[in-house]
């Protein structure tokens, strides 16, 4: 997504851990005519986001997109997973967001309004087997998404919620097992899903259109309407679907 935004010239702040790789990211989005912003940040340290926001009022005026992409998968049985797990996925999938959020908020609306962001998952439409409390916190951040929108429409706060299916992303490498640890497997369905460059152009594409939820994906997005009008159907067919 930053490449696509860097591609239109868009001044960008780049966030997440791992900075060296954020330097990377930077140097390919890096053009004549834009600004780009590497900004270290920890959605399980939100304690420490106030002094982030002190650095980008610094270097820009205002921030007319927020785009929440960050976030923790899982891959355990709700039986064997231990509550402090489920409370690590929240910690990061919902409240590190939710706080990033209300950050910036009071300042988007001081300059006006903006544009707010949530990368939730089609996982936050209906649950799904080892999935449990990712999936629950991503239904918890379509809620939070939609109130947001509700509550700030007078102040020109703009909100959209991608839900996208099975993408071509690592994110199954670093969910966590029951243990807390990283599966370091790739599920062979995110393999041969859709490339995130596809996948990033689609949110941009979305986002300029100022959708309010929208899905992207392949035929793993059938689930979702199969969820939503034919129930029956999606209790007989869906635990019988590989989790993986």
């Amino acid at each position: 997504m930053a490449l696509a935004y860097s591609e239109q010239n868009a001044n960008l702040i780049l966030s997440a851990r791992n900075e060296s790789a954020l330097q990377e990211v930077a140097k390919k989005c890096q053009t004549a005519s834009n600004k780009v912003l590497v900004l270290p940040l920890d959605l399980a340290a939100s304690s420490n986001f106030n002094d982030k926001l002190d650095v980008v009022k610094n270097e820009f005026d205002k921030i007319d997109i927020l785009i929440n992409n960050g976030g923790i998968s899982q891959r355990s049985l709700i039986v064997e997973t231990p509550i402090e797990i489920d409370r690590k996925l929240f910690e990061i999938n919902y409240f590190g967001t939710v706080a990033l959020i209300k950050l910036v908020l009071p300042w988007m609306i001081e300059k006006g309004g903006g544009h707010m962001v949530a990368i939730s998952s089609i996982s936050g439409k209906f649950g799904f087997q080892l999935r449990s409390s990712y999936a629950a916190t991503k239904h918890a951040l379509i809620g939070f998404m939609e109130t947001l929108g509700l509550e700030h429409v007078k102040d020109n706060i703009k909100t959209t919620v991608v839900c996208p299916g099975k993408i071509r992303t690592n994110i199954s490498l670093s969910a966590l097992n029951a243990k807390g640890e990283s599966t370091n497997v790739m599920d062979p369905s995110l393999r041969d899903g859709m490339s995130a460059e596809a996948c990033a152009r689609k949110i941009v594409k979305v986002v300029r259109k100022n959708k309010r939820e929208v899905l992207i994906g392949r035929k793993e997005l059938l689930l979702v309407y199969i969820h939503k009008f034919l129930p029956r159907l999606f209790w007989k067919i869906t635990p019988n679907i590989d989790p993986k």
